[in-house]
């Protein structure tokens, strides 16, 4: 609710996204300070989430703060306005924060209810998705640096982002916030009651790949970037792979 007020003097809910990431930082450590005695997977969870979290965060709110508003907000805003008849204020509390205060609250839930039982030691499971989680965290990184350096190059305007992680799938950053959270999942679900918390990746996965990521970022690169149908046609969505003329040769 502050954060919808501050909206409503930038008139740009694009913020969100930074605090989309920086919330779940939140609410870990708030899960964290109410219990007596951490447990190894509550550390490992806080640990992971707060990578993850800070890292995305503070990436998301830089951007934010470059390039201003994102275009997507906008479209919604005036969708809201002219089909709906709803005012900014209304549009942004109806349509975003609210919607996502709920479900940023169950995306986390892994990193909160994984973090309740005590275990005295990481289990096989818990290693794996230590393990995956840091690759995910790490993967998404990368491809985000890779992505900010090609756009601050003048020479790459207009220009398809193909190269690095990027060759080998249109979305590498999505990828490795999904394998980010599955292993924030697997160090949960070891606890047993985490394993409740699947609707957590769950919904990040149907988010990314059917309504707020790919989704939305597809449909307006294939209109103002003209070589990228034929990248869309020969790179793989989101699992890394190797590119349909590359394995044409082979």
């Amino acid at each position: 609710m502050a954060l919808w007020l501050i909206s409503l003097r930038t008139k740009d809910p694009s913020f969100i996204d930074a605090w989309w990431a920086l919330g779940v930082v939140v609410l870990a450590w708030s899960t964290y300070a109410q219990i007596t005695t951490p447990s190894p997977h509550a550390l490992v969870l806080v640990t992971l989430s707060t990578a993850w979290g800070l890292r995305l965060g503070l990436y998301l709110l830089w951007r934010w703060r470059k390039h201003g508003a994102d275009r997507r907000y906008a479209a919604l805003a005036e969708n809201a306005r002219e089909k709906h008849g709803l005012g900014f204020a209304a549009f942004s509390l109806r349509w975003v924060f609210l919607p996502q205060m709920l479900l940023q609250f169950v995306v986390a839930l892994p990193v909160m209810l994984g973090q309740i039982p005590h275990m005295a030691t990481l289990g096989a499971l818990a290693w794996t998705g230590a393990a995956l989680g840091l690759f995910g965290i790490s993967y998404e990184a990368i491809a985000d640096a890779q992505l900010t350096r090609f756009k601050a190059d003048p020479a790459n305007a207009g220009r398809v982002m193909d190269r690095g992680l990027w060759r080998f799938s249109r979305h590498p950053n999505y990828f490795g916030e999904l394998c980010a959270w599955w292993g924030v999942y697997l160090v949960a679900a070891e606890t047993g009651l985490g394993a409740w918390s699947l609707p957590g990746p769950l919904l990040l996965t149907f988010l990314l790949t059917r309504v707020s990521g790919a989704p939305t970022t597809e449909p307006h690169l294939r209109q103002t970037r003209p070589g990228y149908e034929a990248y869309r046609a020969r790179t793989s969505a989101f699992i890394p792979w190797r590119p349909l003329a590359s394995r044409a040769r082979d």
